[in-house]
């Protein structure tokens, strides 16, 4: 597979679902989409936060991760197999430790704000 193709059915795909959601994130909680951690559920407040702070993170790490792999595809003189992939779990990863981080610091364990 060319390796241009290869990262933007990847890391093309994870920026574009960023965009989506930072452009139309969730209005209500629900099983179905947002940021949906046990913590993140808890009320409205959290919910909002949550999402807002994950679709942040999530459009700037998937951007970075994006721009990382093309750069990638085209100095690298062997076939990319696993190096976008892996750019796409560090994204998806950090993102969700910021947000849980940043759920941590600004609301208790009972769902109110610090």
């Amino acid at each position: 597979m060319n390796p241009i193709t290869y990262v933007l059915t990847t890391n093309g795909l994870l920026f574009l679902l960023s965009v989506i959601f930072w452009k139309f994130p969730p209005k209500k909680i629900n099983n179905i989409y947002g940021y949906r951690t046990f913590k993140a559920m808890q009320n409205d407040d959290i919910w909002k936060f949550a999402n807002s702070t994950f679709n942040k993170n999530f459009l700037i790490y998937a951007g970075i991760s994006f721009l990382a792999a093309l750069i990638l595809a085209t100095i690298s003189v062997q076939e990319l197999t696993w190096q976008p992939m892996v750019l796409v779990m560090l994204s998806l990863l950090v993102s969700i430790i910021k947000t849980e981080r940043s759920l941590s610091d600004n609301f208790t364990e009972e769902g109110k704000r610090k």
